[in-house]
């Protein structure tokens, strides 16, 4: 069997450790797809895993056990196809999803559940193809938690905190795309950006409180700050469609105060806030990452027609993948990009 390359992340750490190590290629198996990785994304879930975030909980699907294989997104060619798949063939050029598990993303090799991988047949790099597949999924995770649809958006306020990074680009540019009207929350370096992607206001969350926002949102994400969550909530108007966060602490109280007490916890803070919104009207959701066919469906169509993407910042090789940590750890510009 071939020798392939993993990214390996020894132990949690800050800086983080890493190796990479060989291992064989493994064979697909029912319902499944090898991929030839040619590029994949260190997004910020990444380095807080690599860090220990959520290791309590996710030990419990066996993806808390150090080394781990860090990486959910991945575009490359298909290498083999197990029994059963009939719509992916070898040499086809594909992006799609690894779910949080085992193993991830970060291999030059890996077997992939097919339906969580898309064909593309497009202009687009692998590298610029790599930095979509996790952020829009989270995206239409949230949009459809907070009850925002293609069919229902055209003339909606939305309130969009955290609009500058990978999650807020791509909510505007859909959103602007669907006719809602976006606020965006950001600083004044983001604002020309975000105003690019489809905002229709900026709220400068260096120079105004957000409690100095009008209560007059049809509906909120969250993709910045927990601790903002009940003041954005504050800024739904009575009869409003929904909320979505995804930075909630389910996680965190996991990893703080055990699995008892942190479930506990949960309760209490979703329990606290979902009442909230419940005084507005709107539905209330934590956006828990996992693969949807529907949005890579979605996905696929909007790559091959150039109506969403994100900036590639960097691009390494498994080599000199500490860069590519850092450089989300420091917040830069763009997404980070491994190369195996």
């Amino acid at each position: 069997m071939t020798d392939v390359s993993q990214l390996w992340c020894l132990k949690p750490a800050d800086p983080v450790e890493l190796e990479v190590r060989a291992a064989h290629a493994p064979s697909p198996g029912d319902g499944e797809a090898l991929v030839l990785v040619k590029a994949t994304t260190v997004n910020p879930i990444d380095l807080g895993r690599a860090k220990g975030y959520g290791r309590r909980f996710l030990r419990l699907v066996g993806a808390g056990k150090f080394p781990l294989i860090l990486g959910n997104d991945f575009a490359g060619d298909i290498a083999a196809v197990g029994a059963d798949v009939r719509d992916l063939h070898p040499g086809d050029r594909v992006f799609g999803l690894v779910p949080t598990g085992k193993g991830g993303a970060h291999s030059s090799y890996v077997c992939v559940d097919a339906r969580y991988i898309r064909r593309y047949e497009g202009a687009a790099t692998d590298e610029a193809l790599a930095t979509l597949p996790y952020c829009f999924n989270t995206v239409w995770q949230a949009l459809h938690g907070a009850g925002i649809t293609k069919s229902n958006a055209k003339g909606l306020q939305v309130l969009v905190h955290g609009a500058s990074g990978g999650l807020g680009q791509l909510s505007l540019q859909l959103l602007g795309q669907w006719g809602a009207s976006v606020t965006a929350v950001c600083s004044t370096p983001n604002a020309a950006k975000c105003l690019e992607l489809g905002a229709a206001k900026i709220w400068d969350r260096r120079q105004q409180k957000l409690d100095a926002l009008p209560a007059t949102f049809d509906a909120g994400l969250n993709f910045a700050n927990w601790q903002d969550e009940e003041i954005l909530l504050g800024r739904l108007r009575k009869g409003a469609l929904g909320y979505a966060t995804v930075v909630h602490p389910f996680l965190g109280n996991f990893d703080r105060f055990g699995l008892v007490s942190g479930g506990w916890r949960n309760y209490r803070d979703f329990t606290r806030m979902r009442a909230l919104a419940a005084e507005k009207n709107a539905t209330y959701r934590w956006i828990i990452f996992r693969p949807h066919p529907e949005a890579l469906d979605e996905l696929r169509r909007l790559v091959a027609a150039d109506a969403v993407k994100l900036t590639v910042g960097m691009a390494a090789p498994f080599s000199e993948a500490r860069r590519a940590f850092e450089h989300v750890a420091n917040n830069a510009t763009g997404r980070a990009v491994l190369l195996p």
